[in-house]
C-alpha cells in the first residue's frame, strides 16, 4: 500500500561479484554473485554499494554495481 504523498519509487538493485579480468565485466562464478539488495532510491542504493565496495577493497577483482531497475520496469519514462 502506498501513500499518494510518498515520493515515486525508483528501484535500484545493488549486486556484485568477482570478475574474470580487470578489463571487463564477466563474472568468474555466477552462482557466487552477491545480491546486496533492492533500494527505493539511488541515494540509499549508493550507500549500500559504497559499503560493499569498501569492504572488498583488498580484492581487486571484486566489483559492485548499481542497476537502475526502474528504467527496465518502465523504459518509456526515462
Amino acid at each position: 500500500m502506498t501513500n499518494k504523498d510518498d515520493p515515486k519509487q525508483l528501484l535500484h538493485l545493488v549486486f556484485g561479484g568477482e570478475l574474470d579480468s580487470l578489463d571487463g565485466i564477466t563474472f568468474r562464478d555466477l552462482d557466487e554473485l552477491d545480491i546486496v539488495g533492492i533500494y527505493p532510491d539511488y541515494a540509499s542504493a549508493r550507500v549500500a554499494w559504497k559499503a560493499k565496495a569498501q569492504s572488498t577493497v583488498d580484492n581487486a577483482h571484486m566489483r559492485y554495481f548499481v542497476v537502475h531497475m526502474h528504467r527496465f520496469l518502465n523504459p518509456e519514462n526515462d
